[in-house]
C-alpha cells in the first residue's frame, strides 16, 4: 500500500481528491458475473461526495452498458442492472433513510484514513460530509467518540 496525505488534492487535478483511484467504482461490479447476479447494488452518492468521477449516474449506466457488451451473461441477454439507490439524496437524506430503516450507525464507518481501532478520523471529506449529514438531523454520530 502507498501512504499519503489524504487532505491533498490529486497531483494533476486539484478538484479531485489525493485518494482518488480511476474508475474504483467499477471493481465492485464486477463479481456480478462470477456470482450470475442480474441485480447490483452500489451505494454511489452524486449530490455531497468528494468529487469522485464514477459516482455520477453518466459514469454508473455506461458500466452497465459496457458490462452488459463485455460479459457473457450480458451477451446472452442475461442483463446486468447496476442499482443506484443513494445516488441522488444527500447525506442528511441518507441517513434519515438509515434511521428510518434501523441501521446501527455505530456499527459503520465512511472514514478514508480511520484511526485503530477503527476510529474515524474526523479529517477527511467522508467525515466530514458524514458529519454534516449527523448534525442536519440533528444527532450525534455514534462513530465519533
Amino acid at each position: 500500500s502507498i501512504l499519503i496525505d489524504l487532505h491533498e488534492r490529486h497531483p494533476r487535478d486539484k478538484q479531485l481528491p489525493r485518494h482518488h483511484a480511476a474508475g474504483s467504482d467499477s471493481a465492485r461490479a464486477q463479481p456480478a458475473e462470477t456470482h450470475a447476479a442480474n441485480d447490483v447494488f452500489i451505494g454511489v452518492n452524486a449530490l455531497d461526495y468528494s468529487g469522485y468521477p464514477d459516482c455520477r449516474s453518466e459514469y454508473i449506466q455506461a458500466f452497465q452498458t459496457m458490462a452488459n457488451l463485455a460479459t457473457k451473461q450480458g451477451v446472452q441477454g442475461e442483463k446486468l442492472t447496476i442499482h443506484t439507490p443513494l445516488i441522488d439524496l444527500t447525506k442528511a437524506e441518507i441517513i434519515a433513510k438509515g434511521l428510518s430503516l434501523g441501521v446501527d450507525y455505530a456499527m459503520t464507518l465512511s472514514c478514508y484514513d480511520p484511526l485503530p481501532p477503527g476510529v474515524p478520523c474526523g479529517h477527511c471529506d467522508a467525515c466530514l460530509l458524514r458529519n454534516r449529514g449527523f448534525a442536519e438531523n440533528s444527532i450525534h454520530d455514534p462513530s465519533v467518540q
